[in-house]
């Protein structure tokens, strides 16, 4: 076979960030994007579901996968277009998303920089629509390249087509749907930098830089991300386990007036407000708790960890405590970032 390698009941606890223990049935290790159609057909005559695995930092394995995982293993970079303001820079699904990063920067690129040290692959940032420190991915994405399932295509999306959203998109709503194998983005050489969150111009500040650059707002980012979130090498995890809530902006408002510390941010539309669910989840008493080897970390009330021996289903179950704590405090639902494997997060 070409393109394509094959492999029979692969533990993936080394696959994922959280480290918990799981199996495939079988899982496909793909070397070009052009042998999807003919992988796709013969884990069809399995009759079995398809899963597309990065470097599994958004996920949660709570039991087996009984079908094919399918890891993409393209990694080019390389640049389309350059009219010397702004370049078009193509980079394959399997590229490391912080490799990206570094490789944006060091070509003098911006725009890229608010996300350094985020985990995972490109192929999956437009899925998650990841972002962080004021910035999301989606802003730059000008086209995604996918194979759609359904019709054993190689389909070219542009960026209104994607839906993006906070932490959402057309390709976390039909994952069945889709493999995304290259993005291209669309990435300027000025712009002015993102710096009004989360400590970032302190963090500049103790770094001795007045006046930053991109690859300075990576350097700080990167320093406040490996001070705040546990290492994954170290203490499974997955980043930050639940999304911020968007609530009704009245609804903000009110909690706001009875907790005067809440952090509250923009939210998707003018009549909407974000609010900090670590805030929450913190104030409820969560953080550096520890049930056995399932726990939330010491450092941020976000981060559910595996201290060794937890199993997904174990996590899953303590993520639904703290759900149910907050809104039992807060009167605010909490819904998790990654993406669970045999299991939803409405069932109890």
């Amino acid at each position: 076979m070409t393109g394509y390698q094959l492999a029979d009941n692969i533990s993936l606890q080394g696959r994922n960030t959280f480290r918990v223990p799981a199996h495939a049935a079988m899982m496909a290790d793909v070397r070009r994007g052009d042998a999807l159609a003919e992988l796709y057909d013969f884990a069809m005559l399995r009759e079995g579901p398809v899963m597309v695995l990065g470097e599994g930092s958004n996920l949660l394995f709570a039991g087996d996968f009984p079908g094919v995982v399918i890891c993409l293993t393209m990694a080019e970079i390389r640049i389309l277009e350059d009219d010397g303001q702004h370049a078009l820079v193509r980079a394959d699904a399997g590229v490391g998303w912080n490799d990206l990063v570094g490789w944006t920067l060091a070509r003098g690129l911006c725009g890229l920089e608010n996300m350094a040290l985020i985990p995972g692959t490109v192929g999956a940032c437009p899925i998650q629509n990841i972002g962080a420190y004021g910035v999301e991915v989606g802003e730059f994405i000008e086209t995604v390249e996918a194979f759609q399932r359904d019709t054993g295509q190689i389909k070219r999306l542009a960026k209104a087509d994607c839906e993006f959203s906070y932490r959402d998109s057309l390709f976390k709503q039909q994952l069945d749907r889709w493999v995304i194998t290259a993005v291209e983005l669309r990435l300027p050489r000025q712009r002015e930098l993102k710096l009004d969150y989360a400590g970032v111009r302190e963090e500049l500040a103790a770094m001795g830089v007045d006046t930053p650059r991109a690859v300075h707002v990576a350097e700080a980012i990167s320093r406040l991300r490996t001070r705040k979130l546990p290492n994954p090498a170290i203490l499974g995890n997955a980043g930050s386990f639940f999304k911020n809530p968007i609530v009704p902006a009245a609804q903000a408002l009110a909690l706001k007036d009875r907790h005067a510390a809440l952090p509250v941010y923009p939210g998707d539309a003018d009549d909407t407000r974000k609010i900090s669910a670590a805030w929450m989840i913190e104030q409820a008493g969560w953080k550096g708790f520890r049930d056995g080897d399932a726990g939330i970390a010491a450092q941020h009330a976000l981060v559910l960890v595996n201290h060794g021996n937890a199993t997904g289903a174990q996590l899953l179950s303590l993520a639904h405590r703290v759900a149910d704590s907050v809104q039992e405090n807060f009167g605010v639902a909490l819904e998790p970032e990654p993406r669970l494997i045999g299991a939803r997060w409405a069932d109890r």
